[in-house]
């Protein structure tokens, strides 16, 4: 006769993992039954357990799989649709919300098509130099796990224009043909979804580290980019480029602004016109240094500031971090109010005749409620597409209907009033 034996701790690890998954799994069969809304929500919820997986993993390493999974569309896709009080016009484009991923992301364009599926109203690409070039020496990315942040150095590894124009060449060349064979009457949002489609496609234009022509390297991008773009980004504040930042000097910046601007504006565009061009300034600016940006964009009526990118500052509590020692810019939560101020600031120094767009330490709703009471139109997640799910589900499920109208107040409304500023 057998023995019966007690499982051994090893045996119960195991078995803990395998009724988890199977929990999972028969979780998953079960709510597809119900309905396809609800089934999206599990799936988005179910995704948080990849994050422990994630966070075992090298940086770079962690980085390059989310990016891979989004690329192969190994990431859920959202099917609800956005409620219609999210959604606001900028620049003459549809946005179905106003919650993007920032650039550094997917810096080479490989997984535009799985990001926007995932439900993002915007998802910004680069930034791209015109020759490829690896960045600085490695490691590139440090986590501040307690503090909500990271440091990177990475200094616009990129894989070259060329590269990035055929990704989004043929993701727009599939697009039109999906468009012609269908025999369905277009949607309004298929008809108003960007250049990538449902959603809105923006390049962040970057220039090469040792190039000593950076005009030059920002008319490259737009020449060869712009027809792919909903809109463009000229991006002088990163810190991890040497001299960049220099640009954002008033004379340096109105050279630079006008010539891109020009090159932009001598290519044929149809109805819709040329991609809007965009600024993205440093936190790390002096009163008279935001005051000079302002008057720039004022002058010369540019599109749109965005704010803001990377600081090198280590505010507390990071500064007690030993991890802050690393060179680099910061991002995350202790970005926040660095960045908020910052855009306040601009606000009233551009007298709100240009639309903003909120970067930095955007990780919940209350802190993306705050950014649009600082009378911005559009906000940035920066650097993790997974955090997104923790900003967005928030307003579209689980507030109040008043924050939803304080959102609609604070967002569209302002905008509303901003664009007769700046049209008129």
């Amino acid at each position: 006769m057998g023995s019966f034996a007690l499982p051994t701790s090893d045996n119960k690890g195991r078995l803990l993992t395998g009724a988890t998954i199977g929990l999972i799994i028969a979780g998953g069969a079960y709510v597809s039954t119900v309905d396809e809304a609800t089934f999206c929500g599990w799936l988005f919820s179910a995704t948080k357990l990849v994050n422990p997986f994630f966070a075992l993993l090298d940086a770079e390493v962690a980085h390059k799989l989310a990016v891979s999974a989004a690329a192969h569309g190994w990431v859920p896709r959202e099917k609800r649709p956005d409620p219609p009080i999210l959604g606001l016009e900028v620049w003459g484009r549809k946005f179905s919300n106003p919650i993007g991923l920032s650039a550094g992301f997917d810096k080479n364009a490989e997984a535009v098509e799985g990001l926007l599926g995932m439900g993002f109203g915007f998802v910004e690409v680069g930034s791209v130099t015109p020759v490829p070039q690896e960045g600085n020496p490695k490691p590139h990315i440090f986590r501040l796990r307690q503090e909500g942040a990271i440091i990177n150095c990475c200094g616009f590894n990129s894989e070259g224009i060329v590269a990035v124009a055929k990704r989004l060449g043929a993701q727009h060349g599939k697009r039109k043909l999906e468009t012609s064979s269908s025999s369905s009457p277009l949607s309004e949002e298929a008809k108003h979804g960007g250049k990538a489609g449902p959603g809105i496609l923006g390049v962040n234009l970057g220039k090469n580290k040792t190039s000593e022509d950076a005009a030059a390297d920002y008319v490259q991008g737009v020449h060869t980019l712009s027809q792919y773009a909903d809109y463009l980004v000229i991006n002088i504040s990163s810190p991890n480029t040497p001299g960049l930042r220099m640009l954002q000097g008033r004379k340096h910046l109105k050279d630079l602004v006008k010539k891109v601007q020009a090159a932009r504006d001598e290519m044929q565009w149809g109805e819709e016109g040329p991609p809007p061009l965009l600024v993205k300034i440093s936190p790390d600016l002096s009163k008279e240094d935001l005051e000079d940006i302002a008057a720039v964009a004022v002058a010369l009526r540019l599109d749109g500031l965005i704010i803001s990118n990377t600081t090198i500052s280590r505010p507390d509590p990071v500064n007690k971090n030993p991890v802050s020692a690393e060179s680099g810019g910061l991002s995350g939560k202790p970005l926040f109010n660095l960045s908020t101020n910052i855009l306040m600031e601009m606000y009233l120094l551009t007298r709100g005749k240009i639309p903003l767009i909120g970067c930095g330490g955007i990780s919940r709703s209350l802190r993306t409620a705050a950014k649009t009471r600082r009378r911005l139109c559009l906000i940035y997640c920066e650097h993790s597409s997974w955090r997104y799910l923790r900003v967005k589900l928030p307003f579209t499920g689980r507030v109040s209907t008043f924050m939803l109208i304080s959102l609609h107040m604070f967002v569209c409304g302002s905008i509303r009033t901003l664009f007769l500023s700046v049209w008129k």
